[in-house]
């Protein structure tokens, strides 16, 4: 053997040893460093995980009684990732699903198709990877169909659930703030990492508005895991784990069910009588609160709709009719989101804010039928002039020109169009004291802040605005012209106005907030926690509807207190003032004729009426009220969009609630010594199905 051959066996022996060591070196490390890993591998090879859904908890008044429970329900959902495997993309296995469920094919592939842009509903909106429920009310007849011939229809499951009902108990609906349920998007599991689905689930279903929303993670529970043994075939044969779900907690709020009930029903009757007598009247909403806690007792918001039309996919025309206009946008809570101007109800704040700057409160003023603000005459309501009188009257009979003079006057100080360095603008600064223009904080979501304008604002919206203004000012209005002359001349004016000098602060826009008008919008929900503050002496408190998340047991796993109240700046002696001139306005001022034969003995109702002035619309009619007038518990809140005047159609809808709450006219009364009857937190109430109990429990 020469020495080239030597050579070569030697480098040969080498690389062979080197392969046989790093081998072995791969090997130890596969069987002792990441032996674990490997095992844990083969086994899964042999296992399947099933997650195992959580049963949502429900949502409960604040005696017990249901608004939202489960229905336990045979759902059949379909695998998209499955279909799409077959050879022609599942259509085959689509028609026999369609034929044993008695549907279309059509209306089948429907509600399996993902929503986009330009995709009419029916549509899939959640994850495309996991299973689409196409019918949640499947007779066990036909689920044993799909499930007995699982090789007929891959991809398709059919497995009991618990899907939300609404039971209205005492007819309470509370719609807008109880929300509804939506599928998790794609989006929204790329978040939550780890999160297992399982189809038509609380695990998937999420809260998309109301109660549902905010409270979700507690009402969703904790979805439990199966890990179950397979064979090479996929047949399971025997159960490796098993971690059982944990159920969500049951909210208790502080709405009862029967004033919830009187309150949609008065202001629905409202609304129809005041369309008997001519006026247009589109929306409305009506409030009743606890002035001393701020728990919301009762929630109405009409046009409202049958949260219902969740459950089981919405077809496109049902979705455009929630949010569109021609239904009146029925998915919009008027408590909450609904902005409109008060009008006078909203003088409470400009009275305090008056006193504050130095006017009597116990002085005496002339209320002539209008009164100059600059060169123009703002009048009263009808231009009806009420003599001297004290700010007491001047609440009873609602005297708009005696706060035209106090907001003007206060303008005139503050250097009018050219403002000193800090105007104090009292009227403006008061209102904010009392909440307007910002979000009360209650545990809802979507709520709208409102608008107090300022010299900012109003410099913000000229801003904004001067371009069309200016277009406007220049060209007119020729559409609205060859209809409506005399409107296109007054656009016209305005426009010419807002365009050379809409920047400015005018004694018109301090004079028409002090009466609840002009740009100022304000939500019921606003005004209602207004007039809880002067009712329970000063204290703005932060509205809660959740009282406490009850355990399936019946047991308080967690109390929700609202934050603790600020208080405003008003002395006491002022807001007992008040307190006292709007007990006289259902007597003998602006609301004693929707009033008249009202048993005042029984409860002393104070309020205020409001008529708010729309350009090209009815007026929109108000009266905020809290009750007994002497030692107040309870606020309500009525306003109808389009109503017409605060006597003629608010005032009616809130007498109505508080003869239901007090059991007038022969009705049962809902309050026991001058409070509702809840049971205490926590103690276990109806049984819920799907195997929860019910809670009942309270407000303090």
């Amino acid at each position: 053997m020469n020495s080239r051959t030597h050579f070569r066996l030697v480098v040969l022996y080498v690389l062979v040893a080197a392969l046989l060591l790093v081998l072995a070196g791969r090997l130890w490390t596969m069987q002792v460093l990441d032996g674990r890993h490997y095992r844990q591998v083969a086994a899964d090879n042999r296992t399947r995980d099933i997650v195992v859904p959580a049963v949502r908890g429900v949502i409960l008044d604040d005696q017990g009684r249901l608004l939202v429970r489960n229905r336990t329900a045979l759902v059949v959902s379909v695998d998209r990732t499955t279909l799409s495997r077959q050879k022609d993309g599942g259509k085959a296995v689509l028609g026999r699903l369609a034929l044993v469920l008695g549907t279309g094919y059509d209306d089948l592939s429907k509600k399996i198709r993902l929503c986009g842009p330009g995709i009419q509903r029916p549509c899939w909106p959640g994850s495309p990877y996991q299973p689409i429920p196409v019918d949640d009310r499947v007779s066990a007849k036909r689920a044993l169909q799909i499930m007995e011939r699982q090789e007929d229809f891959p991809g398709v499951t059919a497995a009991v659930q618990a899907v939300r009902e609404y039971p209205r108990p005492e007819g309470a609906s509370a719609a807008q703030a109880l929300g509804y349920l939506q599928p998790i998007t794609q989006a929204e599991l790329d978040q939550r990492k780890g999160l297992k689905v399982t189809g038509y689930s609380g695990v998937d279903l999420i809260g998309r508005d109301g109660l549902e929303a905010t409270y979700d993670a507690e009402l969703r529970g904790e979805p439990g895991l199966r890990k179950v043994v397979v064979d090479s075939q996929g047949r399971v044969t025997g159960t490796a784990r098993d971690r059982p779900p944990t159920p969500g907690g049951n909210l208790v709020t502080s709405i009862d069910a029967g004033v919830q009930g009187a309150a949609e029903k008065a202001l629905e009757s409202a609304i129809k009588d005041a369309r008997t007598r001519g006026r247009k009247a589109d929306a409305g909403s009506a409030v009743v609160m606890d002035v001393q806690t701020g728990r919301l007792v009762a929630m109405a918001s009409y046009p409202s709709y049958d949260p219902s039309i969740w459950t089981g996919g919405i077809s496109q025309d049902e979705y455009d009719a929630l949010l569109g206009k021609k239904k009146g946008e029925p998915l919009i809570s008027r408590v909450t989101q609904g902005q409109f101007a008060p009008g006078s109800t909203f003088k409470v704040s400009s009275v305090a804010a008056a006193v504050g700057d130095g006017y009597d409160l116990h002085g005496t003023y002339p209320c002539p039928g209008s009164f100059n603000v600059g060169s123009r005459a703002f009048k009263n309501f009808e231009g009806q002039a009420h003599g001297q009188m004290d700010l007491h009257r001047a609440l009873v009979v609602s005297c708009d020109t005696i706060f035209y003079k106090f907001a003007y006057e206060q303008w005139l100080r503050d250097g009018g169009t050219k403002p000193k360095k800090k105007p104090s603008d009292p009227m403006v600064a008061m209102a904010r004291q009392w909440g307007f223009g910002s979000r009360s904080g209650i545990d809802l979501p979507g709520e709208t802040t409102g608008r107090i304008p300022d010299r900012g604002w109003k410099r913000s919206y000229w801003n904004a605005t001067r371009k069309a203004a200016c277009k406007g000012a220049k060209d007119g209005h020729p559409d609205i012209a060859r209809t409506d002359p005399a409107r296109a001349a007054y656009l016209k004016a305005i426009d010419s106005e807002n365009c050379a000098e809409g920047y400015l602060w005018r004694a018109g826009d301090a004079a028409n907030l002090s009466v609840g008008q002009g740009d100022v919008l304000v939500t019921p929900l606003q005004l209602t926690r207004a007039y809880a503050a002067v009712a329970n002496g000063g204290r703005l408190v932060v509205p809660r509807v959740g009282t406490a998340i009850a355990r399936p047991d019946g047991s308080v796993a967690r109390r929700i207190e609202p934050p603790e109240a600020k208080r405003l700046p008003v002395d006491p002696k002022v807001l007992a003032y008040i307190r006292g001139g709007l007990a006289g306005v259902p007597k003998s001022g602006t609301a004693a004729g929707a009033f008249r034969g009202f048993d005042f003995g029984k409860v002393a109702v104070a309020g205020k009426t409001g008529t708010a002035e729309v350009y090209g619309k009815d007026d929109t009619s108000w009266f905020a009220s809290f009750a007994p007038a002497g030692k107040p518990r309870y606020a309500v809140v009525a306003m109808i969009s389009q109503g017409g005047t605060g006597g003629e159609s608010a005032a009616p809808a809130v007498r109505e609630i508080y003869e239901a709450m007090y059991g007038l006219k022969g009705k049962k009364p809902m309050l026991k010594d001058g409070r509702l009857p809840a049971a205490p937190p926590g103690q276990p109430g109806v049984a819920g199905p799907a195997g929860q109990p019910g809670v009942a429990g309270a407000a303090p």
